[in-house]
């Protein structure tokens, strides 16, 4: 038997022995997988305890793509060919256990990806609400604001990466593809939230390092990360949200803020040599702009929701170089959503995105790629979701050997998300 299916075997038989447990209990302060966390940011805080004892709640997602895209360049460098057809299904196990009053564990493992068909643990936090655990009462009146999360975790840089597809977790995305840079990373840290009358406040350290391991100990220093906001339902029809988040190293060994996704792009081998496998070209129409040794990112979103109609936007700039470099690289990012979410519990979605990346690339050359998407949705229950998209993305700028050169994919995306 290969290894990886005995892993999924084992993995799908925790599963359900799990399930028998926990009846899918509701928790504190823990946005929900499925419908209802669409629109939902940062975890709320909720003001009533509702713990009586341990719970234990299993969820998980199961998503499958059909891609029917087409790409071409300048014919410097040979495309691999690709077809219409069925992608890898992806699948997500998630444990969130509440272990006292205010205090929850999250656990995410991948149970087959992109880059890893076998199982493997994304990562996990400690989050902290009240702390009555350690004295009943203790900080009561600072607690009512505070919340603490600490675990090999996903570092709340920006606020983009709360509707971005995250392996199997596609339910909070309105599109099939995440954007063109995409921001995300898991590393050892802790981060401190403070949240008052629709004000929002974070400051968080890393270790910086998404493979954790105690040699090389003078090449990666703490990553700060940062975030300032403010979000309230002005009225019935009309909620405002903005955000400001930072995220600074200025010495890694290796920066992964746009290459730590190992679960992998949505769009399969576009854009990839003819030697390209599914697996190890896993990042296919993303960029990472390689500020590999130093970096101080800083992102901006705006979100209005009016009725149906939303606007989420990014605006994002990136510095640093690598050790090897003299000087300093820039790239920006800018992305403009427009969703319109109708019937009568919103079950119904028509969007659109444009996005798009100006950037100093390593090779010297200053690129440009942009992207439209369009799609739309249908939520079948809270916990099923089906959508479909229409991408293209064109690049400019790249030198005439490289394999972007004159680059274009373009095509139609069908996805079914499940999730739980």
């Amino acid at each position: 038997m290969k290894k990886h299916t005995k892993y999924g075997l084992l993995a799908a038989a925790f599963l359900v022995g799990l399930m028998g447990y926990s009846q899918n209990r509701n928790l504190d302060n823990f946005r929900s997988p499925d419908k209802n966390g669409v629109n939902v940011f940062e975890a709320p805080k909720d003001t009533v305890s509702t713990f009586d004892g341990i719970k234990v709640r299993v969820g998980g997602s199961s998503t499958l793509q059909f891609q029917a895209i087409d790409h071409e360049n300048s014919g410097a460098v040979e495309l691999i060919p690709i077809g219409d057809n069925f992608n890898l299904a992806t699948a997500n196990l998630d444990l969130d256990v509440a272990l006292a009053k205010g205090v929850r564990m999250h656990l995410r493992t991948y149970l087959s990806s992109r880059h890893h068909p076998e199982p493997y643990v994304k990562g996990g936090y400690f989050q902290v609400d009240n702390l009555d655990f350690i004295s009943p009462g203790f900080l009561e009146e600072a607690m009512k604001y505070l919340t603490i999360k600490v675990g090999h975790m996903e570092n709340n840089y920006g606020d983009a990466h709360f509707r971005r597809t995250d392996n199997a977790q596609a339910m909070h995305n309105p599109f099939v593809g995440n954007l063109i840079m995409d921001a995300f990373t898991t590393e050892v840290g802790g981060e401190v939230y403070f949240r008052k009358n629709g004000f929002i406040a974070m400051f968080g350290l890393s270790n910086g390092k998404l493979n954790q391991a105690v040699n090389n100990p003078e090449t990666t220093g703490a990553s700060i990360l940062a975030k300032l906001g403010y979000d309230a339902q002005v009225s019935e029809d009309l909620r405002l949200r903005l955000t400001g988040s930072m995220y600074s190293t200025g010495k890694s060994g290796n920066v992964y803020l746009y290459s730590a996704d190992r679960s992998g792009s949505r769009y399969y081998l576009v854009m990839e040599d003819t030697e390209a496998s599914t697996s190890g070209n896993f990042r296919s129409g993303r960029y990472n702009p390689g500020l590999r040794n130093e970096i101080t990112a800083f992102m901006i979103n705006p979100f209005v929701k009016y009725k149906g109609l939303e606007f989420f936007g990014t605006f994002e700039t990136a510095s640093g170089k690598a050790d090897a470099e003299t000087d300093d690289r820039t790239a920006t990012q800018l992305a403009g959503e427009l969703i319109y979410r109708f019937g009568g519990t919103e079950n119904f979605f028509v969007g659109t995105r444009y996005n798009t990346v100006t950037s100093d690339d390593p090779s010297g050359s200053e690129i440009t790629i942009d992207r439209f998407q369009l799609g739309g949705g249908v939520f079948l229950t809270k916990n099923i979701l089906a959508k479909i998209e229409y991408v293209n993305q064109q690049y400019d700028g790249y030198d005439t050997t490289s394999i972007f050169h004159d680059g274009e994919f373009k095509g139609l995306l069908l996805e079914a998300v499940i999730s739980f």
